[in-house]
């Protein structure tokens, strides 16, 4: 594997380079040291491939600031290769080429435990660290640090930081994020609620106070981040007080293939009565659940929305499923916040669907949300959806991950 020339850019400007790793796609940024100002982005996803062409290819789009997005398929048979041959179409392609360096790599992390509560190097310590827990994100760590060891071959010498999603949640109280459960559970084990979605939810909680021309020691914030892997987190005075993840990804809101909360009963039984293994049961929770275990169809929400639009039964169930577990959700984080003062929608679902957008936020009337129906249905964001004149506003905005990794790997190599 041939490592990727670093100077590459012809204003001799200095860059950041951004991994997101996630469960079935890499995403890529680049971005100007001095400014933060974006560069290029790029998606790299399995998912896009059709099924017949094989599991070990994906679909790489780079997306310039300015100028003709590129699409180009690629041999991935992993994350390290797909990573290092999107880096190199970087490359080839201009989109960092000729006469810069890349001072910098930040690669969002999911899970630190109590260890890790803030951004750090890499190094071949820390990777032992994080690798600790991957037991507690499978969908997530192990991508992430195969993208680190890709980007380590790719750009020798060039420093690599951890952003991490549970940072957001260090000041979290005892009484969130403490299970009844055995205390020698959570002494000897570390069994707590964590939280992710972090690096999301900080973003959008700094964007709300922003559109809402307001202090963040003056709001109480509901951040929804509905994608592929969902959570909702309640923000006062601009610390979160809880998240709905717990322990691993999987509590919480039902997602793509993940169950979300459930009877930890149901496990029992199922084990016990039909001879479920550990290791199959697993497999159910985190890969054959959520959407596309109650639609049978797709755990992509478009396609499920698409469906029930034609009138599949299976898959209008997945999606009243999921609306009411995120409306039933945002009037529990009010209780646990004493009120609301916005309710934000973000990540691709969250961004996109306007159907989801406005059955999370029916019958919420009596909590002070009302949508203007045409503000929902036109929206891009970032925007205020919300009636003209309702007491709680509805915010859409677009999350910036990227920026956020971006801003603190300058921060910690300065």
């Amino acid at each position: 594997m041939n490592a990727v020339t670093t100077n590459v850019r012809k204003d001799g400007s200095v860059s950041i380079l951004v991994v997101n790793a996630g469960s079935s796609s890499v995403k890529f940024g680049l971005f100007r040291f001095d400014t933060l100002e974006p560069v290029a982005r790029g998606v790299l996803d399995w998912g896009a491939i059709e099924q017949n062409s094989g599991a070990d290819r994906a679909v790489l789009t780079l997306t310039p600031q300015s100028g003709e997005p590129l699409r180009r398929e690629l041999d991935a048979p992993d994350y390290r290769h797909g990573v290092i041959a999107a880096l190199a179409v970087l490359e080839q392609a201009g989109y960092t080429a000729a006469g810069s360096e890349i001072r910098v790599t930040g690669h969002r992390l999911i899970h630190g435990g109590e260890e890790i509560r803030r951004p750090v190097r890499i190094d071949a310590a820390m990777k032992e660290t994080i690798a600790r827990y991957a037991h507690l994100a499978p969908l997530h760590i192990p991508p992430g640090l195969e993208a680190v060891a890709a980007t380590e071959a790719a750009l020798p010498g060039v420093p690599q930081v951890g952003v991490f999603d549970t940072a957001f949640f260090a000041d979290v109280p005892p009484h969130a994020y403490l299970y009844p459960l055995p205390y020698e559970w959570y002494e000897d084990w570390g069994i707590r609620r964590y939280g992710f979605h972090g690096t999301s939810h900080a973003y959008c909680t700094g964007r709300a106070a922003e559109m809402l021309r307001r202090a963040l020691a003056d709001l109480r914030l509901i951040v929804c981040h509905l994608g592929q892997g969902s959570s909702a987190t309640a923000v006062r005075d601009g610390v979160a007080v809880t998240n709905t993840m717990g322990y691993t990804p999987l509590e919480g809101f039902m997602m793509g293939t993940r169950c979300g909360t459930v009877d930890p009963g149901i496990l029992l039984h199922v084990q016990r009565e039909h001879g479920l293994s550990v290791e199959q049961l697993d497999d159910v929770l985190h890969h054959k659940s959520g959407l596309l275990g109650l639609s049978g169809i797709s755990s992509d929400f478009r396609r499920v929305e698409a469906a029930a639009a034609d009138g599949h039964r299976r898959a209008r169930l997945a999606l009243d499923v999921y609306a009411y577990r995120v409306r039933t959700t945002i009037g529990a984080l009010a209780a646990a916040i004493g009120g609301v003062d916005a309710v934000v929608f973000t990540g691709g679902i969250g961004e996109n669907s306007a159907w989801l957008r406005s059955e999370a936020c029916r019958g919420l009337e009596f909590l002070g949300l009302r949508l203007d129906d045409s503000r929902n249905a036109d929206c891009r964001p970032d925007a205020d959806i919300s009636a003209a004149d309702a007491p709680v506003r509805v915010l859409v905005i677009h999350t910036r991950e990227d920026l956020m990794i971006a801003r603190e790997a300058r921060r910690l190599v300065s």
